[in-house]
């Protein structure tokens, strides 16, 4: 038992009045935060542990306030300590959408996210938010290489291959800076929703947001990098949820062809981000179970590529140099079966 542990415990003691309670962990996430249910008389809660030097509570309390104000259901908080990094927080239960979704329930699943999506959208908060710009993308971007090229597969990149790279990010950066901006959560997916009873999803992960591109989200959730659909249907989702955004005012004359092009590079530009990511997690903060993630994230890269001619030199320098190298896809999350094709709006 830590200190820390003795310490938040210590706070949640008094946050209660001394009432008894149970601490027993709820989950921990890729950053360093902890969350703990404290079952006690009335029920349950839950106790963010999120140390200072790491992590900064302040945009998480905001951030939450602020999207339950416009009818996101993220979690309320009851106490606050900002400056040691504790939270307690409501409990939105423990039905993950990514242990929820099947065939036979994805269409409501997803069509309540989705309005969600809308509604934040729409309504979300764009004051005081980071702008996701030219640099911003650049950065993210710049992870693939650093990460998973160099640390994770020790590539020495020829100079043909540094021009493809360097090519390819200019592409990616130029379509996601053509978009409409909205206030983006930037991690909406099947890890970060729950499901509930009322208002469902519950909305978690959200204090990283920032305004940016319409579709980074909308292909956050269709294309998770966790568990998969089939294209066509994921294609019909993304038709429906661009309806949705021009009844709530988000799009208004785009097309649909150049919102799908949208989509799929802003897919392109986020997977390739999320597989640096998750080799950083284990060479920096020592979790190498995400590296089995990286298959499937590379093939939602791969699969887009093939249909554009300026993504053709990234095609083959995956399927030459990258693929064959990442360990074999090992989760179960990949759902392949053709699901009803209802429509959302």
């Amino acid at each position: 038992m830590t200190d820390r542990y003795e310490t938040m415990e210590a706070w949640i003691r008094r946050q209660l009045g001394d009432e008894a309670f149970v601490l027993t962990p709820a989950s921990c996430d890729a950053s360093f935060r902890r969350y703990w249910r404290v079952g006690h008389s009335g029920g349950t809660l839950i106790a963010m542990d999120a140390p200072p030097a790491q992590e900064d509570c302040r945009r998480y309390v905001l951030l939450s306030r602020r999207f339950r104000a416009i009818g996101v259901n993220t979690p309320e908080i009851y106490a606050e300590d900002l400056e040691r990094g504790f939270l307690l927080i409501s409990d939105l239960g423990d039905r993950v959408y990514l242990g929820q979704l099947a065939e036979d329930n994805v269409d409501p699943l997803y069509g309540d996210a989705l309005r969600v999506l809308a509604r934040i959208q729409a309504r979300g908060p764009l004051d005081g938010l980071p702008l996701y710009d030219a640099p911003f993308l650049r950065r993210e971007l710049r992870l693939f290489r650093e990460w998973l090229l160099e640390a994770h597969l020790g590539l020495q990149l020829s100079a043909e291959e540094g021009a493809v790279l360097q090519a390819l990010d200019d592409f990616l950066v130029a379509s996601a800076l053509e978009q409409p901006r909205v206030c983006v959560h930037r991690d909406f997916h099947s890890r970060n929703l729950m499901v509930t009873e009322t208002a469902n999803p519950g909305v978690l992960d959200f204090q990283d947001a920032v305004v940016g591109p319409v579709t980074y989200d909308l292909v956050s959730l269709l294309r998770d990098c966790y568990i998969s659909w089939p294209s066509e249907q994921v294609t019909d989702w993304a038709l429906d949820y661009f309806r949705l955004a021009r009844q709530a005012g988000v799009l208004r004359n785009e097309g649909s062809e150049p919102l799908l092009r949208w989509f799929d590079l802003m897919g392109v530009q986020r997977h390739l981000k999320a597989c640096g990511i998750f080799a950083r997690l284990k060479y920096r903060d020592g979790r190498p179970q995400y590296l089995a993630d990286i298959p499937r994230t590379l093939g939602y890269v791969i699969e887009v590529a093939s249909r554009y001619r300026e993504l053709q030199g990234l095609s083959r320098f995956l399927q030459d140099r990258v693929l064959p190298a990442v360990r074999p896809l090992s989760r179960p999350e990949v759902i392949s079966g053709k699901a009803p094709t209802r429509r959302l709006g």
